[in-house]
């Protein structure tokens, strides 16, 4: 059976994408690729007042996702398997959502002039769970950069996601409901999604596991 060898983990903020990502680079036994949101000086400042921050943290998010990509090309450490936590293009997707148009004028200029040789996925992982799943989520894990967060902007993030993932059709892609799975913790659910993950080669696919009943 043929695995994947670049795979990437994607969805909104709080469904478990990281976790995830962290244990299949485990399970695969290879390099892991993060965007390291805690790394940007201006996303706290951002969640506290979207307008006053917006264009340096997605300009900070898109220089270092650029980075992180070039250097993993030059050490050549995209053989045999890698996992990731993003989309380059998910750059593109919250500028759309956070920019005015001047400001998104302007990042799109700088986004052309950059070079980006990501590779095409072999795989991508799109998680989804309910709002008030994520909110809870995010409450639990205590990320001070993250307590600012409102809950109508993490609906247009939950929106702008469904809507790039309704029309993707750059790589195979495997929906999950990560609603009732525990990543960290689950073995289980986790085994199956492996599974899936091992089978997966084409097109759309999903994954929704049963809670079980007492």
């Amino acid at each position: 059976m043929t695995q994947p060898s670049y795979i990437v983990v994607e969805g909104p903020i709080g469904v478990g994408k990281t976790t995830l990502a962290r244990r299949l680079a485990r399970s695969f036994g290879t390099e892991l690729l993060l965007e390291q949101a805690e790394d940007n000086p201006f996303l706290a400042r951002f969640y506290e007042n979207g307008r006053a921050a917006a264009l340096q943290t997605q300009l900070f998010f898109l220089f270092q996702r650029a980075q992180q990509i070039q250097a993993l090309r030059q050490g050549d450490m995209f053989e045999p398997v890698r996992v990731s936590d993003f989309l380059i293009e998910k750059d593109m997707l919250f500028a759309q959502l956070t920019l005015d148009e001047h400001e998104y004028r302007l990042y799109e200029q700088v986004y052309e002039h950059l070079t980006i040789d990501a590779p095409l996925p072999d795989l991508v992982i799109y998680l989804q769970a309910p709002l008030d799943v994520l909110m809870r989520r995010i409450a639990r894990r205590g990320r001070d950069f993250e307590r600012h967060i409102d809950e109508s902007y993490l609906s247009r993030v939950v929106d702008a996601y469904m809507n790039f993932f309704h029309h993707y059709t750059a790589a195979p892609l495997l929906i999950v409901n990560a609603a009732e799975i525990d990543f960290a913790n689950g073995e289980s659910d986790y085994q199956l999604l492996l599974e899936r993950v091992r089978r997966v080669h084409s097109g759309r696919n999903f994954f929704n596991p049963m809670p079980i009943a007492l």
